[in-house]
C-alpha cells in the first residue's frame, strides 16, 4: 500500500478500535489464504491451471462479451448477460456453482492481471484528501494480507424477474426481460471495506464512496456514460460490505469480478461493483449515472426525477423447475428457494391450482444466515394430466409477504410478486 503521501495513512494502533467489530451473524473470520498460491491461481494464465479448464479465462464471446461457457442447459442468453436455469439449482446444494451463477454485464468481461492489479482510493472524505493522480493504493497482496472473512450472501440484479411485467401484467417496461434466473448465493471471502478505508484514512466527515469498475465505457444511445460506478452511502460501506477475492472456495472468475469485487450484502446487485478499480470517498454526497437515471422507480405515482435510489431487495420465490415443465402425470416433490434483502424468510406457501389454494412448504433452511435464501418443499399429488400453474409466496421475518401484482414502474425493477410457473403433466 502507498499514496502520494504515506503521512496520510493512519497509524495501527487507530485500525483495532471497537468499530471494527464484525458482526457475527453477518461474517465469519477465517485462517488468511497462502498469499503466494491466491496470487499465482489469480493471475492471468495461472487461474487456468489452478481452477479448472472449463472455468479459465479465455477470449470473451464476440456475442455476449463472457468469458465463461454458457451451455444452454444451463443458461439463457440475455444480450452481454447470462440468466441461469432454474432447473439447473436442483441437487447442486445451498450456494450457487460458479458454472452456474448469472452474469450481469453492461459490457464486456475484462481479463485482468492480478499481478498488477492497484485498487486506488481518494477523495475529500480521506484524510489529507489524496487527489485521483495520488491516491491510496492497495495490492492485491496488500489485501491478501489484512484478516480474511466470509460472507454467504445473495447478489440479485435490481431487474430480476422483469419479463413479468409484461407476460403476467401486461405492462410495457425497458430492460432486460429476466424470468428469475438474475440471482445467485455465494460465499465470499475478501476483506472487510471498512477495514480498507481505515487504512486508508477515512475521516468522520465521510458521507460516501463512489466504487468504480476496470470494465470498459459504458456507452447508453450513443452517450458515453464512463465506466460503472454507483454511490454507497458511508454506513453501509462501513457496516458489512465485502471486498471481496473468492467465490465459493476459489478466486473470482472473470466473470463475477476477478480479481477483487464489493459484495453489498442484501442490497441491488449494481451495488456490488465488478472488477473494483478505484473508491473515491467524499464528505458531500456523490452522484453518477446510476443512481440518478438508473436505479431509481420512474412513472405513475412517482416524483418527475424517480424515487430515491433504490437500496434493499425484496422477498421472491422459484421453483427448482424447467420454465412450462413437462412432467410424467404422477406425484412429485416439488422444490424450490426463497429469498429477501430485508432478511431471513419465515415460511413459504405454495399453491398447486393456480393460486385457489395454499400449502406451507417444508424449509430446509431455518438456521440460515439473514443475507442468503432457503430451500423448501413440498409433495404434489396432481389430478391428473393437464396443464397447471404453480405459485410460491414468502414471507420475510418483517412481515413483507410477495404480493399478487408488482407496482409498476418504466425501468421494470423490484419485480416481487408472485410468479405463475406453468407446468404440463402428461
Amino acid at each position: 500500500m502507498r499514496s502520494g503521501d504515506p503521512g496520510d495513512l493512519p497509524p495501527e494502533d487507530d485500525l483495532t478500535d471497537e468499530d471494527d467489530l464484525t458482526d457475527e451473524a453477518t461474517y465469519e473470520r477465517v485462517r488468511l489464504p497462502s498469499r503466494r498460491g491466491l496470487l499465482r491461481l489469480s493471475a492471468g494464465a495461472g487461474l487456468t491451471a489452478g481452477l479448472s479448464a472449463a472455468l479459465g479465462p479465455r477470449p470473451a464471446d464476440a456475442a455476449t462479451g463472457i468469458v465463461k461457457p454458457l451451455p444452454p442447459e444451463l443458461f439463457v442468453p440475455q444480450g452481454t448477460n447470462a440468466e441461469m436455469r432454474w432447473e439447473a439449482m436442483r441437487g447442486q446444494g445451498y450456494l450457487t456453482p460458479a458454472d452456474r451463477f448469472f452474469v450481469r454485464n453492461h459490457v464486456a468481461t475484462p481479463l485482468i492481471d492480478a499481478r498488477t492489479w492497484r485498487l486506488r482510493l481518494w477523495g475529500t472524505g480521506l484524510r489529507g484528501a489524496p487527489t485521483e493522480d495520488r491516491p491510496v493504493e492497495f495490492t492485491y497482496e496488500d489485501l491478501l494480507r489484512l484478516p480474511a472473512e466470509e460472507v454467504t450472501a445473495f447478489i440479485e440484479c435490481t431487474g430480476n424477474a422483469r419479463g413479468f411485467y409484461a407476460s403476467q401484467q401486461g405492462q410495457e417496461v425497458s430492460g432486460t426481460p429476466w424470468r428469475l434466473g438474475g440471482v445467485g448465493v455465494a460465499r465470499w471471502r475478501g476483506v472487510r471495506l471498512a477495514t480498507v478505508l481505515r487504512r486508508a484514512g477515512v475521516t468522520p466527515g465521510a458521507v460516501d464512496i463512489m466504487p468504480r469498475g476496470l470494465d470498459a465505457e459504458f456507452v447508453d444511445k450513443g452517450e458515453n456514460l464512463g465506466r460503472v460506478r454507483r454511490p454507497l452511502p458511508i454506513a453501509k460501506a462501513m457496516k458489512d460490505a465485502l471486498l471481496a477475492y473468492e467465490m465459493n472456495g476459489a478466486p473470482l472468475l472473470p466473470d463475477h469480478g476477478h480479481p477483487v469485487r464489493l459484495v453489498v450484502p442484501s442490497w441491488t446487485g449494481i451495488a456490488s461493483i465488478k472488477w473494483l478499480g478505484d473508491i473515491q470517498v467524499a464528505d458531500e454526497p456523490l452522484f453518477s449515472p446510476w443512481n440518478t437515471r438508473f436505479y431509481r422507480l420512474f412513472g405513475p405515482g412517482y416524483p418527475e426525477d424517480g424515487s430515491a435510489p433504490l437500496t434493499r431487495m425484496n422477498v421472491k420465490s422459484a421453483f427448482e423447475l424447467p420454465w412450462d415443465a413437462s412432467l410424467p402425470a404422477r406425484p412429485h416433490v416439488l422444490h424450490g428457494r426463497s429469498w429477501s434483502g430485508n432478511g431471513r424468510i419465515r415460511h413459504t406457501e405454495v399453491s398447486v391450482d393456480g393460486g385457489r389454494t395454499w400449502r406451507r412448504a417444508r424449509l430446509r433452511d431455518r438456521h440460515s444466515g439473514p443475507r442468503g435464501w432457503v430451500r423448501w418443499e413440498l409433495p404434489w399429488h396432481p389430478e391428473g394430466p393437464g396443464r397447471y400453474e404453480l405459485l410460491a409466496r414468502a414471507t420475510d421475518e418483517t412481515g413483507t409477504t410477495q404480493p399478487a401484482t408488482a407496482p409498476y414502474n418504466t425501468l421494470g425493477y423490484l419485480f416481487g410478486a408472485v410468479v405463475r410457473h406453468p407446468v404440463t403433466l402428461t
